[in-house]
């Protein structure tokens, strides 16, 4: 008695999972530009510089609740898919802009795997508030809500013994005496059922729970256990790939339950809700950190474009954020810093 992929759900298919918040892609095809299910644009500066890659060339920059995209005005393959997860710092600096002059731009610094990233862009709207204080409110929003898409063990999940809710979060069902079968004897406690999540705690123990959204959710499903019929979670790969079961009394209850959740997830894959509340107004307050005015960057002009990875790599990235080794290039004839993942001795070339 399986229930419903979420990712079968929303595609029709095995797909992957949610990547756009969590990853950094370049120059990437129209389609992947586009809002997906539960994708909401919430603010478009237009025009923006890309003054780290693309020095001189405006596009159109979007803030969701998701991600920042940039895409240039001239060229639409030329783009930036920039996931809030990945955004670890914000900087205000002056810099030396082609199409501005000297101006205040918004550096970013980003990290995916092992690879550290910078960008810069410059707004050239006159805006108020403008785009840094607009992305910084957007990342506080989105750090916020990480309980809507993060699985959860042992956190502060109870107000005087009952679920504390998340903003814009339902609760439907609150069934008492199920037992997480994660140990041998089973754990007694109460699951929370809700539009966004479901939820266990233990009945001695409250600070032992879990909250697992339906985000992460792989299948939910109903499967014979050593303590007889159980309510089997199996989570996405992203959040640790757990199966967990809970003994649900009785079979009715049990049946109830997971044809709620089958439902629940049926209607979470329709319209997938992220939790990040952005505050337009606050933004107004958010000030990112600016340097002392001598700080300003020089940025050499940009020549053909190669591999649109290294024109963003933050100076001295390598993995571990050090220098990696020096190996033998035999195109060179000499002993060079190991290039980038992706990156090869030609294309590095052609962006000077």
């Amino acid at each position: 008695m399986d229930g419903p992929s979420l990712a079968e759900a929303l595609f029709g298919k095995k797909a992957d999972e949610v990547w756009q918040d969590r990853e950094v892609r370049f120059d990437v095809a129209p389609a992947q530009l586009q809002c997906r299910r539960g994708e909401e644009v919430l603010e478009t500066f237009d025009p923006v510089e890309d003054t780290k890659g693309n020095n001189g060339e405006a596009g159109r920059l979007t803030l969701t609740n998701l991600r920042l995209t940039w895409r240039s005005s001239k060229q639409a393959r030329t783009s930036i898919t920039m996931g809030l997860d990945a955004i670890t710092s914000l900087a205000v600096r002056p810099v030396s802009s082609r199409l501005k002059g000297t101006a205040d731009a918004l550096y970013v610094m980003a990290r995916q795997n092992q690879q550290r990233f910078e960008f810069i862009f410059t707004d050239l709207t006159e805006r108020q508030p403008g785009l840094a204080a607009a992305l910084q409110a957007l990342v506080a929003a989105y750090e916020a809500s990480r309980p809507y898409r993060e699985l959860r063990l042992r956190g502060a999940l109870l107000v005087d013994k009952e679920l504390k809710l998340l903003p814009r979060e339902v609760a439907y069902s609150r069934v008492d005496g199920v037992s997480n079968l994660s140990s041998e004897a089973g754990n007694l406690g109460a699951l929370y059922i809700t539009n966004v999540r479901m939820v266990w705690h233990s009945k001695m123990a409250a600070s032992f729970n879990v909250s697992i959204p339906y985000l992460q959710i792989k299948t939910v499903r109903i499967a014979d256990s050593k303590f007889g019929l159980a309510l089997v979670v199996e989570t996405s790969a992203a959040s640790g790939g757990y199966v967990l079961g809970f003994r649900v009394d009785p079979k009715e209850t049990l049946e109830y339950v997971h044809k709620e959740m089958s439902s629940l997830l049926q209607a979470y894959a329709n319209c997938p809700l992220f939790g990040v509340e952005y505050d337009a107004n606050a933004s107004a307050e958010a000030h990112p950190s600016k340097p002392h005015e001598d700080e300003s960057d020089i940025l050499e002009p940009e020549g053909a474009k190669g591999d649109a990875w290294a024109a963003y790599y933050a100076d001295g990235a390598s993995a571990g954020g050090a220098a990696g080794e020096p190996v033998f290039s035999a195109e060179l004839g000499l002993a060079i810093e190991a290039p980038k993942d992706g990156a090869s001795i030609q294309q590095l070339w052609s962006i000077l």
